[in-house]
């Protein structure tokens, strides 16, 4: 009797500890305690709200930016926007782009999130596992981590809601309209289910480089869909493209 009442014990200590390990109530990172977002999203035709002003730097390069998409859109041959040739959309972008563009598909596992996007079918990793987000990405200390052209991604449940925060993305185009965003920017992800068929993305960023302020970049709502279709950029047809179409077109007069 007093040998069963001691592995009982042994088992309630066990389970207590094992439960401890997420951390206290409220923080727990593990795939249970997060919002299940599991399955295919569809985004909104229009994504992108007014931003905040622009640093002098931040000014300069959108100056010089000449975007295929949004009020200063230009021919695909005057324009230098990086997916001209298939460049990869980077981080923010790859999350404000509109529809047909904007499917997604969160597919969590222990540990972490994977989002899978259906342009150019590129995925992310958010970790859920607790950890930190790195420390000055890209930076010239030994032992600075690269920067990355979707950045370092943590996850977190927040009353209900799937907060991803971001750092280290590459320094590249933050939207399809030519908006910049810096190495050190901060990126912030609040998804909220609606209900079932229906989520809302905010996506509110701090790049302090670039803009004089943090300010709300995006407010979407997703629809839930099936599956994601195949939309790939192939360098070769797209730079064929450039050369025999585009290009040409953009050097006649009366083409512009």
């Amino acid at each position: 009797m007093r040998s069963c009442l001691f592995t009982l014990a042994l088992l309630a200590l066990s389970a207590a500890l094992l439960g401890c390990r997420g951390g206290p109530p409220g923080t727990s990172t593990t795939a249970q305690s997060l919002p299940d977002l599991s399955g295919v999203w569809l985004g909104p035709e229009k994504t992108l709200e007014p931003p905040a002003p622009m640093t002098e730097r931040g000014q300069a390069l959108f100056d010089a930016a000449r975007p295929l998409y949004g009020p200063r859109s230009v021919p695909v041959g005057d324009s230098n926007d990086p997916v001209t040739t298939c460049d990869p959309q980077g981080f923010p972008r790859i999350i404000l782009l509109r529809s047909p563009l904007s499917a997604m598909e969160f597919a969590p596992t222990p540990g972490k999130v994977f989002q899978f996007f259906q342009y150019q079918r590129v995925y992310r990793e958010i970790w859920t596992d607790g950890r930190s987000l790195p420390d000055n990405p890209g930076g010239a200390e030994p032992g600075s981590p690269d920067p990355r052209w979707y950045g370092y991604s943590v996850g977190r449940s927040d009353n209900g809601e799937f907060v991803v925060e971001t750092v280290g993305a590459m320094e590249t185009w933050g939207d399809e309209e030519g908006h910049p965003h810096g190495l050190g920017a901060r990126i912030e992800e609040r998804y909220r289910l609606i209900d079932r068929d229906t989520l809302e993305l905010v996506v509110n960023i701090n790049d302090q480089e670039m803009y004089q302020k943090p300010f709300i970049a995006s407010k979407q709502v997703f629809k839930r869909g099936n599956e994601l279709s195949e939309q790939l950029c192939v360098p070769s047809a797209a730079l064929q493209y450039l050369e025999l179409i585009a290009k040409p077109a953009a050097a006649r007069p009366n083409s512009r």
